[in-house]
């Protein structure tokens, strides 16, 4: 079995957080999503809408996601990689080549983002609809 782990926030989930995911399961058999979990956002200045528990909701109810783990810091990739025997690191593509000391552990895969869509996207549209 081909194992595949990618990381995220997944606030405000999007066709292009669905895209993503599809890609990366498209990778391999098992789907391990390491979803940040309030703690560890706090910790990068940033502020989910949606709490730990409900997007790990959503998460399990995508067909394409098999494992919901807990991103609690940015040095766990490496256990993970070896716990999970992941033999795929999936990241969006304004990622590249920060995860390539990864290689020594398993494939690095950057998936190019989806055009015309960002939770940041979202954000700024719904701030401008509400002026």
């Amino acid at each position: 079995m081909k194992r595949v782990i990618t990381y995220g926030t997944y606030d405000l989930l999007h066709w292009g957080h669905i895209r993503l995911l599809k890609r990366a399961k498209e990778l391999g058999d098992y789907l391990i999503v390491a979803l940040s979990s309030d703690e560890f956002n706090a910790i990068k200045g940033k502020k989910a809408y949606h709490n730990y528990e409900e997007r790990r909701l959503m998460l399990e109810a995508i067909r394409y996601v098999d494992l919901v783990i807990p991103e609690n810091h940015w040095d766990q990739k490496i256990n993970d990689i070896i716990d999970y025997h992941v033999d795929v690191f999936v990241m969006g593509d304004d990622w590249k080549g920060k995860f390539d000391e990864l290689k020594e552990y398993c494939e690095v895969v950057y998936l190019p983002r989806t055009e015309g869509i960002s939770t940041t996207k979202i954000k700024e549209d719904l701030e401008t609809l509400n002026r």
